[in-house]
């Protein structure tokens, strides 16, 4: 009895809820009709040219670039350039006062002759004068030896004559075997003069005045800059007369015939990249100018870059009247997809509800909802596939920017 009660009170409060649901829609009609038709802006669906784009920053870098640093501590001797200037290959840049230099070299080189003459030393055991003398000595102590071994050959005759006694015998024996160990000492010095530690010193002082020799040749080739080919001093941070010390930035070159475009891509448009899109480049310094080029590498990682997360994209561009200059900041468009004779309409009229797409479209001055089929699409417009006709006329908001719904009557305002 009690469950009956309580589904009759139920179903009296559903139908109370039905009515007042009915006497809100009745009074929102009557009142939609007495305003009139809502003021609505509205664009028409239109055939054309549609680019998928990815926008971002970039930076100018030479393709190939020349960076000369100061070998030593000292001064700029002839300063031959200036920045800007076009050099050639082999032509001089600048000089660096090189008398530091050449004293090294010099001091070096005298070190490479001794470390060679102790090397023919070890060679041939010992100098000129060392190895005759211990000719001189090893003859004496052979025929100090050679007369040891007559006397004793003496003595054991005499001895076994009765003439002899046995210590003369042992004398001679003694003598002998000193005078044949004085010939094997002079014999192992004549072969082996020189202990292994002895020998790795030679042979590494010899490496170590070579390597000084190279340093300060090579030192000394750098303070007569040459320009390693063709192209432009971009980059000139000294002056004529000028101190610099080991390591100084002294002069930039490149060939700015073409550069390198370093564009800086956001993690979420990275996807959208592939290498031979085409790039088009501009530099707010040449409004109106646009450089053509081609993607050529397309991002390996993502990083951090200032507060962004972004994937490297590089491309070469022609820049054969030299505006692009090394280091500048531009704007880089690369073209993802691109579209000629499409379906396109504004951004603003394509509206989505549960992952699909649609329109309000103005039929006999009344909103139609029309789902729609999209494509490529940027920041102004989207490509229609499916779903709308060209020259077909869709709302895109009202002028009050309240929201549109389906059935309402409109009127299109500019």
């Amino acid at each position: 009895m009690a469950t009956t009660t309580n589904n009759s009170k139920a179903a009296s409060r559903a139908r109370w809820v039905w009515l007042l649901l009915g006497v809100a829609v009745i009074a929102l009609i009557v009142f939609v009709s007495r305003r009139g038709p809502v003021p609505v802006r509205a664009t028409t669906v239109e055939r054309g040219p549609i680019r998928s784009l990815v926008s971002t920053n970039g930076k100018i870098e030479p393709v190939q670039n020349f960076e000369a640093h100061a070998p030593i501590a000292t001064t700029v001797k002839r300063l031959l350039v200036k920045e800007g200037d076009h050099v050639r290959k082999g032509q001089l840049l600048l000089q660096l006062d090189d008398a530091d230099i050449r004293s090294q070299a010099a001091k070096a080189q005298s070190l490479i002759r001794a470390a060679q003459a102790d090397q023919s030393a070890l060679n041939t055991g010992g100098t000129h004068e060392e190895v005759l003398t211990i000719e001189v000595q090893l003859v004496k102590a052979r025929a100090a030896r050679d007369t040891a071994q007559r006397n004793l050959e003496s003595f054991r005759r005499l001895q076994q004559q009765g003439a002899a006694s046995s210590g003369e015998v042992k004398q001679s024996e003694d003598s002998l075997q000193r005078a044949q160990a004085d010939v094997t000492l002079l014999e192992q010095k004549q072969k082996d003069r020189y202990s292994q530690p002895e020998v790795a010193k030679v042979q590494a002082q010899g490496a170590e005045a070579e390597a000084s020799y190279q340093a300060a040749e090579d030192a000394l080739a750098k303070s007569n800059l040459r320009a390693p080919f063709d192209g432009i001093v971009y980059s000139l941070p000294l002056k004529q007369g000028a101190f610099v010390q080991a390591g100084d930035l002294l002069l930039q070159e490149a060939d700015l015939l073409h550069v390198l475009v370093r564009a800086f891509v956001d993690e979420p448009d990275i996807g959208r990249l592939a290498s031979g899109q085409r790039v088009e480049v501009t530099w707010d310094a040449v409004p109106g100018r646009i450089w053509n080029g081609a993607v050529s590498a397309v991002p390996s990682t993502v990083k951090l870059h200032g507060t962004r997360n972004v994937g490297e994209a590089t491309c070469v561009v022609d820049n054969r009247d030299f505006k692009l200059l090394p280091n500048i900041n531009v704007n880089v468009t690369t073209i993802t997809a691109e579209h000629k004779n499409a379906l396109t309409v504004l951004r603003e009229a394509v509206r989505m509800d549960d992952s699909k797409s649609y329109v309000y479209q103005i039929v006999e001055g009344k909103l139609k909802r029309r789902e729609v089929e999209i494509s490529l699409q940027n920041l102004t417009r989207v490509e229609i596939t499916a779903g709308l006709a060209e020259g077909a006329l869709v709302a895109l908001g009202t002028a009050d920017s309240k929201p549109l719904y389906d059935g309402t009557a409109v009127k299109v305002v500019p």
